[in-house]
């Protein structure tokens, strides 16, 4: 009897198990994809409860007032430009660096400096470039127009009810890819505060901002942006806070008139169903030369938002203009929809002209009433 002949796989069978394998794999992958995205979008919502927790026990120590960086009388000391110095002056501050008696800084916490020493990082408001970054929302023409501290909500002021820490991880959304990676340097640093983060030189001392920024309109007193009123000439949509004697004046929380409806705080930048990540339109780009698209730039995004009743959803910025355009519809008038048309920065409102498609909404940003307003309209 012959020697016995072993089995082998013949080329069309391994063939066949190859296409099996490949197939599987092309079938799997975009599971495995999905299931990753979601999670991340899940690490975003729970980030955002967590804030909401943290504004709810900074109410609680605060007679239920918002976070604000700004005396409430701040209009009362002048005008954009020279009320800092006057405030100073009145108070008998050194204007020369921080005193005591000068305007309280946005605090961004302890840290080193790279020679070693061991300071507190702050925005100081006698530092005239810095001024803007107490107000809720630049709308006075300048460098720093459309910034302010609606976007520094990881300030120390805040920051205390969270861990103490300006790059606690709660601020940022793991599909922030741009600003994630920038702030990775110091997502382990010990210090409260830390300079190592990857941002544009040009741009200046910068950090990498939170992923998540507060509702401007809902930090100023809502007479800022109170519906316009064609039949009343003195009531035209936009009072400028300086004008006002408590413009600056945050609301408490429970003045939410439509807490449900009406946005707290979102993701900054367009991270659901982004098609680009980032924006050539914005020179330089403030990490490592990419600016991210942001979250009104496009009709596909749907940012995670916590609302003043404190859940959070998706909601589309597509959901968000229909909701305005139904409004203006219902009224009859152009100008009363969601968002206020009147302000300073007028048809364009909050940078649509650097938008990713025809979206045109800035709702979140410029609430019309601000708190006493609705970004949505219930379904």
């Amino acid at each position: 009897m012959g020697p016995k002949r072993r089995s082998a796989f013949t080329i069309i069978e391994l063939l066949v198990v190859v296409s099996i394998i490949a197939l599987l794999v092309g079938i799997l992958l975009p599971a495995i994809g999905k299931a990753r995205d979601q999670a991340k979008v899940s690490i975003s919502q729970s980030n955002l409860r967590n804030l909401a927790v943290a504004h709810a026990a900074y109410a609680a120590e605060w007679s239920d007032r918002q976070l604000t960086y700004i005396v409430d009388n701040a209009s009362t000391y002048g005008d954009y430009g020279d009320w800092f110095s006057e405030y100073a002056s009145e108070h008998g501050g050194d204007l020369s660096w921080y005193h005591a008696s000068n305007h309280t800084p946005v605090y961004l916490g302890w840290g080193h400096t790279e020679g070693g020493a061991y300071v507190r990082f702050m925005y100081s408001v006698v530092q005239a470039a810095n001024a803007s970054l107490v107000m809720p929302i630049v709308f006075d023409s300048s460098n720093t127009q459309y910034f302010g501290s609606f976007r520094l909500v990881n300030g120390e002021q805040f920051a205390q009810y969270v861990s103490g820490k300006f790059y606690d991880k709660t601020f940022y959304a793991p599909k922030d890819k741009a600003v994630v990676q920038a702030a990775a340097a110091c997502f382990e640093s010990p210090d409260d505060y830390c300079t190592h983060a990857d941002v544009s030189e040009a741009l200046g001392d910068i950090p990498a901002w939170a992923s998540y920024c507060l509702s401007p309109a809902a930090m100023y007193n809502p007479a800022v942006m109170a519906h316009d009123d064609p039949t009343d000439d003195t009531n035209n949509g936009w009072v400028s806070p300086w004008l006002l004697p408590a413009g600056f004046r945050s609301p408490s929380m429970s003045q939410a008139r439509y807490a449900n409806l009406k946005t707290h705080m979102l993701e900054h930048h367009w991270l659901q169903n982004a098609q680009q990540d980032c924006n050539g339109s914005f020179e330089p780009g403030t990490y490592a030369g990419c600016e991210p698209y942001y979250f009104n730039h496009a009709w596909e995004s749907s940012p995670m938002t916590l609302f003043y009743d404190g859940h959070v959803e998706g909601i589309g910025t597509r959901k968000a203009m229909r909701a305005d355009g139904r409004m203006r519809a219902q009224t009859g008038e152009p100008n009363w929809g969601l968002w206020s048309k009147d302000t300073e920065y007028g048809e364009d409102g909050y940078l649509h002209e650097y938008g990713y498609d025809q979206a045109e909404t800035s709702y979140h940003v410029l609430t019309t009433d601000g708190i006493l307003g609705r970004d949505v309209i219930g379904d």
